[in-house]
């Protein structure tokens, strides 16, 4: 099984770390990641999706022509996906809707914690259209940028998990999920840290890909 991982954004080390995490989760699986390099460093903000959505819809095809059985958008505001989907049969998936689907599979009410108050709106919007809603108890920002995040110092893991912390406590849900891609290697710290239940999306649409790829095969 062949799985390509598209970051929408420009910054390559953030498509590494999604690949590692994804090959965590499937050993026997080829994980491959594609950069938009077209893209914005990050995306923070609807202007950001749409700045990178012509690149994104290229590295499409791209994985379609290299042999992809499966297709994950790996930026939190599901850049694309709606259009990408349009575009080809192979299961597309994007790590913000895998994170709230696999929250509804958990029955768990979720919390997201993301990067700034910007890409809250896009969350919210994401979570509405796709009627996940019911399930929401609250979108909530960390106050840190996603290449900060990406970068996950110390003081930044101690942040988030004070967010979490908050989150959790506030909102009474009973899973957190890491509203940024680049918080996907931190999971593990930041469970430790917390104890709070932690969904992130890129480990979520690992299982949900592969899955996806299996139902399909299993109907030829």
């Amino acid at each position: 099984m062949k799985i390509a991982y598209v970051n929408p954004n420009a910054t390559v080390a953030m498509t590494d770390a999604m690949v590692a995490v994804a090959a965590q989760v499937l050993p026997s699986a080829q994980i491959i990641g594609l950069t938009n390099h077209d893209g914005p460093p990050a995306i923070q903000g609807a202007a950001d999706g749409e700045a990178a959505l012509p690149g994104v819809l290229a590295r499409i095809a791209q994985a379609e022509a290299d042999g992809a059985d499966a297709v994950v958008i790996g930026c939190f505001d599901d850049t694309g996906l709606a259009e990408a989907q349009g575009m080809t049969s192979l299961p597309v998936l994007g790590i913000g809707q895998s994170s709230y689907v696999m929250a509804a599979v958990l029955g768990r009410r979720f919390a997201v914690m993301t990067s700034l108050p910007i890409s809250i709106p896009v969350i919210e919007g994401n979570i509405n259209s796709g009627g996940y809603a019911p399930n929401c108890a609250g979108v909530l920002a960390s106050d840190l940028p996603v290449l900060t995040i990406d970068e996950g110092s110390e003081e930044t893991r101690a942040h988030l998990a004070t967010c979490i912390n908050q989150a959790a406590r506030d909102t009474k849900a009973g899973a957190v999920i890491l509203g940024c891609a680049g918080m996907a290697p931190l999971r593990q710290d930041l469970t430790t840290r917390t104890g709070v239940v932690l969904i992130d999306g890129v480990a979520a649409s690992a299982t949900l890909a592969q899955a996806a790829v299996s139902y399909l095969s299993s109907a030829r």
